[in-house]
């Protein structure tokens, strides 16, 4: 079989092609060039994925494993769907997840569009996930073996149809038998950190990258208590998230979080820890990766950040802004912008972007405070 690996300039990619050749496949290396010409030499200095360093790592692993290895110039896609949406989803009060994009509109929709053009019959990545087979027989998307590194809750914009495409050789590995496996293979880049923060941002901060593209998303404005009393001012509304506690610049006998942000007002919104638990929040735009969607009442599980915690939950009814999901116990922090991503077991039954959140505490807040939806 020929397959194509996405081969990002570190180990888990470097590996899964190494697998996938020792298993006797024709294994083909592909590595996006995904920088902004103007990022090229940042992306060197910290080790983002798929700047200059990461093709320079990519080309050594393929020419050590003796696989052909390509580029692909994809900047223009890569700033379009990931950079400037990121940079839109701030302005407009949500906590993006540029990961998920790229995934969604660059690694998996764009790259297998490209693999199925040169002839390959899969397309595999270093992601640590699952495919499994359901009752019927289908391809599932599930979580892999360490619930740690599991990577599914990024997958979760996978087309349906595209499963029986895609491969996750490492979905039943530890990192250390992929570190080890690395070795095994002989590849310099063993030992190579994972990269652990967003590949666009440098150490200004994302506000930075934000603050380029949409400038008035670092415009000061009010920061208020639930109640409407202003108690500060914010530094622009780039710089803050539901749940975030440093760098309010509040003082008083009790701790302050941002529990919400206004961007048509411009204005942040502080409260109590209590404030922050959320009952239930609305599944914008869900993908299923199942053949329906489950009916309401469903129990399900539900992951609204990347990490191994599972939620218990149920699904509630779809109305005109989306897809319910009712948490039980409440949850805190659910941020509009992040993903809930809904399982049955290990298996990934769909997920969507949150859009409104309907606090336990206090639901009236944020039924006043409405925040602008992603418009694609």
């Amino acid at each position: 079989m020929l397959v194509v690996v996405a081969m990002s300039g570190g180990v888990d990619s470097a590996v899964a092609a190494g697998l996938l050749r020792e298993q006797g496949h024709r294994v083909v290396g592909v590595t996006l060039q995904l920088w902004p010409e103007q990022d090229a030499q940042r992306s060197v200095r910290h080790g983002g994925c798929c700047g200059l360093g990461a093709v320079r790592d990519a080309r050594a692993a393929a020419d050590r494993l003796g696989i052909p290895h390509y580029v692909f110039e994809m900047r223009e896609a890569f700033e379009r769907a990931v950079i400037a949406e990121f940079a839109n989803a701030y302005a407009a009060g949500r906590t993006p997840n540029p990961c998920i994009a790229c995934n969604e509109h660059i690694k998996f929709h764009a790259l297998l569009d490209k693999a199925r053009l040169l002839g390959a019959e899969a397309l595999a990545t270093g992601h640590y996930a699952r495919i499994v087979r359901g009752p019927d027989g289908a391809p599932r998307l599930a979580r892999a073996a360490d619930p740690v590194k599991d990577q599914s809750y990024v997958l979760y914009p996978l087309r349906r149809g595209d499963l029986a495409w895609v491969r996750f050789p490492l979905g039943d590995l530890a990192k250390t038998e992929v570190r080890a496996r690395a070795h095994g293979f002989g590849l310099a880049l063993a030992d190579k950190p994972d990269s652990q923060e967003i590949c666009f941002v440098g150490p200004q901060g994302h506000a930075a990258v934000v603050g380029e593209r949409v400038p008035e998303a670092l415009r000061p404005g009010p920061m208020v208590d639930s109640t409407g009393r202003v108690v500060g001012t914010h530094r622009g509304i780039a710089h803050y998230t539901v749940g975030q506690r440093r760098g309010l610049g509040l003082g008083g006998p009790r701790p302050f979080y941002v529990v919400a942000v206004d961007a048509p007002r411009n204005t942040v919104v502080v409260g109590d820890v209590a404030d922050l638990d959320a009952a239930a929040c609305t599944l914008v735009r869900p993908n299923w990766l199942v053949d329906a969607p489950p009916p309401c009442g469903t129990p399900v599980s539900a992951k609204v950040r990347s990490g191994p915690a599972l939620h218990p939950a149920r699904l509630g009814p779809q109305d005109g802004d989306g897809l319910q999901v009712v948490f039980d116990p409440p949850l805190r922090a659910v941020t509009p912008g992040q993903a809930c991503v809904l399982y049955d077991g290990d298996v990934v039954l769909g997920g969507g972007e949150i859009g409104a959140v309907r606090q336990a505490a206090q639901p009236e807040l944020r039924r006043t405070i409405q925040v602008p939806l992603a418009s694609s």
